[in-house]
């Protein structure tokens, strides 16, 4: 009789054991992946901020693929000379930027259809907004803070054509004095 007593607590201890197992399972897995989840909005933050910062890959540069990037040089390539905004020093020197600018238009957007293949027309639309934009800085400013002037060209040519088939402004062979 004390064997068939030891079994039957034997028993009732194993399925008491596996209850609490499984409640501990369900809990464990819950949490497990409400922390996944919680990982991955960070991670998501992160890559977002990141991103806005320039700190990060450049999201909307590579999302169009290479075979879609069309561009264009603004005034034929040629350099244009700009003039700067005066710092109001004691020198009172005028200051200039000398810069060929490239655009990087996508291919496959509907307004490149409209607008890319007679962009060489508003050449000269295209080159007041980067002299306006460039007009805005200091000498200082030009030099240190080209990023900030390009989205500035950025956003006002996409303004200008209110459409985003213009998604990058390159400068090439700056020189500020």
């Amino acid at each position: 009789m004390k064997k068939n007593l030891i079994s039957v607590i034997i028993l009732a201890l194993l399925i008491v054991n596996i209850a609490l197992t499984a409640i501990m399972m369900f809990s464990v897995v819950g949490s497990s992946r409400k922390t996944a989840a919680l990982v991955d909005n960070i991670s998501t933050a992160l890559n977002l901020e990141l991103a806005a910062n320039g700190n990060g890959e450049e999201d909307e540069k590579t999302a169009v693929p290479m075979a879609d990037i069309v561009t264009y040089n603004v005034a034929e390539g040629e350099k244009m000379t700009i003039q700067l905004k005066s710092d109001g020093g004691e020198d009172a020197e005028q200051h200039f930027c000398i810069v060929s600018v490239t655009l990087s238009m996508n291919s496959k957007d509907k307004a490149y259809k409209k607008f890319g293949e007679t962009l060489a027309e508003k050449d000269s639309l295209i080159k007041g907004e980067i002299f306006d934009a460039f007009g805005q800085h200091t000498v200082d400013e030009a030099r240190d803070n080209q990023e900030e002037i390009k989205d500035e060209i950025l956003e006002r040519l996409q303004k200008m054509f209110d459409s985003e088939f213009i998604f990058n402004v390159v400068f090439n062979d700056i020189m500020v004095q």
